[in-house]
């Protein structure tokens, strides 16, 4: 049986402290040999979108995963999404297709997780105040992320939209003090943790504004190796982290603009988080160092998430069950059964 998820049918299915604790599992798979993620070749549609598939394997779950991505920038003057995507949660073995996920919830949630993962490992555990570069659903859904791994109190938000601004105001409530930003300078200089998340080609926020102590989580930029939020000075100051070296030097721009205009070597892009994670690479050396995650986003986060969002939705009896032509995989009940191993770890 193929189980078919829509958005509707995966918000609030899966909590974020289970949705952390899978990634950071995953990111240590991967470093110690239990997972599989190539990285990804893009290839262009029409105009100017460009679509990305991206694929991974967890050989402790087995299952494969396979999320395509599009990139639609002109989609954005018809007010339509830039970014969509669908993940196909799949056997290892047998190759049968367990689920069919619309990736938009899951990649907002997977990919906020990732940057709680990487400020647990990396920020100071005095950190309390959150800046914010860009207001959307992302950023959202980062300040609840963020606030499993740290008790932050205060948000410095810039955005260009004040509609965003009112929109992240109204979903925030009392949850946290929240201040408006005239720009982003005003953030990073007043934030412990700062997460870039605008869809930027030109850098928006400079390394000469960074202090000492400060970790920046780089999340916003497309898959575009012409688009970075952070510019070179940035990179080159700070204690970078990755979440995948093949895929950084591929399809960040933060690493290649940085490499090419001679602030940072390939060097700096070769220590990842799961490597960090599991003990065999440094994380924060000191308590006045910079730190900064750069994030493009990998398969297998989407296949972390996926895993617990098809085995609590066959659960619940949420979804559309469609039958294979080929027939049930046997090693249902055994990847259900490790799915379900996850949930200890992820709430803790």
């Amino acid at each position: 049986m193929t189980l078919l998820l829509g958005s509707a049918d995966l918000t609030g299915l899966v909590s974020r402290a289970e949705v952390i604790g899978a990634v950071r599992t995953a990111l240590i798979d991967l470093a110690e040999g239990r997972a599989e993620q190539p990285a990804p070749v893009a290839f262009p549609g029409a105009g100017t979108t460009q679509f990305l598939p991206m694929a991974a394997t967890s050989h402790r779950l087995g299952l494969s995963a396979v999320k395509v991505m599009s990139d639609a920038p002109d989609n954005r003057g018809a007010g339509l999404p830039t970014q969509r995507s669908t993940v196909l949660l799949l056997d290892a073995r047998t190759g049968e297709c367990l689920a069919v996920l619309d990736g938009e919830v899951g990649t907002r949630t997977r990919t906020a997780a990732a940057s709680a993962v990487a400020t647990d490992a990396l920020a100071r555990a005095d950190a309390r105040v959150l800046g914010l570069v860009g207001a959307g659903r992302l950023a959202i859904e980062h300040v609840h992320a963020l606030r499993e791994v740290r008790a932050l109190d205060t948000v410095h938000v810039w955005s260009r939209s004040p509609a965003t601004l009112r929109a992240f105001h109204h979903a925030m409530g009392d949850l946290v003090e929240v201040v408006e930003a005239p720009d982003p300078r005003h953030v990073v200089e007043a934030a412990d943790i700062v997460c870039t998340l605008t869809p930027a080609r030109l850098p928006v926020v400079h390394g000469r504004w960074f202090r000492p102590g400060q970790h920046i989580n780089a999340v916003g930029a497309p898959p575009r190796p012409d688009h970075r939020e952070i510019d070179s000075a940035g990179m080159a100051r700070a204690n970078v982290v990755v979440d995948s070296t093949p895929t950084q030097l591929l399809k960040s721009g933060e690493a290649l603009l940085s490499i090419a205009e001679g602030a940072t070597t390939t060097e700096t892009f070769g220590r990842e988080l799961g490597a960090v994670l599991a003990g065999s690479a440094p994380g924060r050396a000191t308590p006045q160092e910079v730190t900064l995650f750069n994030s493009v986003g990998i398969a297998l986060q989407d296949l972390a998430y996926a895993a617990l969002a098809t085995e609590r939705a066959r659960t619940a009896g949420i979804g559309i069950n469609t039958r294979s032509a080929y027939g049930t995989s046997a090693r249902l009940p055994a990847y259900a059964t490790a799915v379900r191993n996850l949930a200890p770890e992820a709430a803790r």
